[in-house]
């Protein structure tokens, strides 16, 4: 049994995504109903993490529009940036959902394969793009826990600016949240969970 505020429910034993077991709509909580309805409004149809987020609701609320931020348009990152960062942040934490979920999405925002393959596996590459460059540079040496060096610093400042700077760090971080609760819950490439 789990309490949150004053609505107790029951998780069922089978699991639906990975370790985890979804409810049905209707066996939510009044707080999991009203997070999943904030959640499907902000970021579009529930998945990935957002499947298991929303059974905490005062995270599900903050999480939404934190990860609605790195939508195309919303953000200074160009799809193939994100895509960099998103891939080598994955696979650091070895988290088979998403990061075969970015694996096929980098190489749809026309990220060559080889590039792909050697983020993946943290072989070193090059890209073309100095913008693209300086964000493999960044996603490389802080998911390395790497000193940040000046002449990298500054080549940032020059290409991204202090807002795509930002963006990548927090994309990163918000990234990292997603592959550890995937990871945490065992959630295997393609996993569907339950149709809503």
């Amino acid at each position: 049994m789990h309490r949150y505020r004053s609505e107790v429910f029951k998780m069922p034993d089978t699991p639906t995504f990975g370790r985890f077991t979804e409810l049905p709509l209707d066996q939510m909580t009044r707080e999991q109903q009203e997070a999943y309805r904030f959640t499907v409004e902000t970021r579009g149809p529930l998945g990935g993490p957002n499947k298991i987020w929303v059974y905490n609701p005062k995270l599900a609320k903050v999480a939404a529009p934190f990860g609605g931020h790195f939508h195309a348009g919303h953000y200074s990152l160009s799809e193939r940036e994100r895509e960099i960062a998103v891939i080598i942040i994955n696979s650091k934490w070895r988290s088979a959902y998403p990061t075969a979920a970015h694996e096929r999405r980098g190489k749809e925002m026309g990220l060559p394969a080889d590039k792909v393959e050697a983020l993946l596996s943290g072989l070193e590459t090059s890209f073309d793009d100095k913008r693209e460059q300086v964000v493999y540079e960044m996603a490389k040496c802080l998911s390395e826990s790497r000193w940040v060096s000046k002449g990298l610093y500054d080549r940032a400042v020059e290409a991204l600016g202090h807002v795509g700077i930002t963006d990548v760090i927090c994309l990163m971080g918000h990234y990292t949240s997603v592959s550890m609760t995937l990871a945490f819950y065992d959630v295997p490439t393609g996993a569907s969970g339950i149709a809503r």
